[in-house]
């Protein structure tokens, strides 16, 4: 915590999909490049440090194992406070792609969800909760790496039975009529940042099909308890639902559709070196 007079220096570390980096060391030095403190942040990644620092202009650097290290400046005011704010770490490896060869998808820790604005004031989240996914990573040329999911559409779940109901029905998802939702990659190009990938492909949903791209972070690879290697992935995308020929919607009084015509995509996958599972 900071001292009673405000003075110290607060800073908080995650990662870029906002999880707390709880082991990560901050170090501060002046203009001549001395050190003049070392904090480590606690559980919830957040640093909170006492030390009396002159005023002025100071080079802060975290460092985290499995991490690259992330650089910024902090100005030390009058007060004797410094407000760093997020610092946000990336993995160690970020600039590649995992090791060339088939990955499969692991759906017991992965997630596929999708956000919609309800009443033009919140958000409902719903998640398909059944699905599979195959990802190829080409040995020599990124471009040609693939990604195929497949994902039941009568999967849906909202926390809602009705509400889930009614989205299986002609007016959404039209289950019966379209049972699976599937994606397959056309290419991949780095975006920008050297963990960030643009995935192209073709989305087929409600019986159309149509060009989406994902915005693709990867997050690094590593051992699991099993035996195996995995590799972890953030991707997003926004839809919009009149692109897929699902046009019901229920407008209020004041003119504010009852639930937004844009869904946002968040995929969060884990995904198994090789095609083999673990049993547990």
């Amino acid at each position: 915590m900071q001292g009673e007079n405000g003075m110290g220096l607060t800073a908080k570390i995650r990662t870029r999909d906002g999880w707390a980096v709880s082991h990560a060391v901050v170090t501060v030095t002046d203009m001549t490049g001395t050190q003049v403190l070392r904090a480590e942040a606690d559980a919830e990644g957040a640093v909170r440090d006492t030390t009396e620092l002159t005023p002025g202009p100071y080079t802060v650097i975290v460092t985290a194992v499995g991490y690259a290290p992330a650089a910024a400046t902090a100005i030390v005011t009058a007060s004797g406070r410094a407000e760093v704010g997020n610092v946000t770490l990336g993995r160690q490896g970020g600039t590649e792609l995992p090791p060339p060869g088939p990955w499969t998808v692991d759906p017991a820790h992965s997630s596929v969800a999708a956000i919609a604005q309800h009443l033009g004031i919140s958000s409902v989240r719903g998640r398909f909760t059944d699905f599979a996914a195959r990802i190829e990573i080409a040995p020599d040329e990124v471009a040609k790496s693939r990604v195929e999911a497949v994902i039941r559409a009568a999967s849906i779940d909202t926390g809602n039975g009705m509400r889930d109901d009614h989205l299986r029905s002609p007016d959404f998802l039209d289950v019966e009529k379209y049972p699976e939702i599937t994606y397959r990659s056309t290419g991949i190009t780095e975006a920008a940042g050297t963990d960030r990938w643009t995935v192209h492909g073709e989305l087929t949903l409600h019986g159309v099909v149509r060009d989406v791209d994902l915005d693709l972070a990867y997050l690094g690879t590593g051992a699991d308890p099993w035996g195996g290697t995995r590799a972890a992935f953030r991707a997003t995308t926004e839809l919009r639902r009149e692109d897929f020929a699902m046009n019901y919607n229920q407008v209020l009084q004041a003119g504010i559709a009852a639930i937004g015509t844009t869904l946002r995509v968040e995929l969060d996958v884990q995904a198994v070196q090789g095609g083999a599972l673990p049993q547990a």
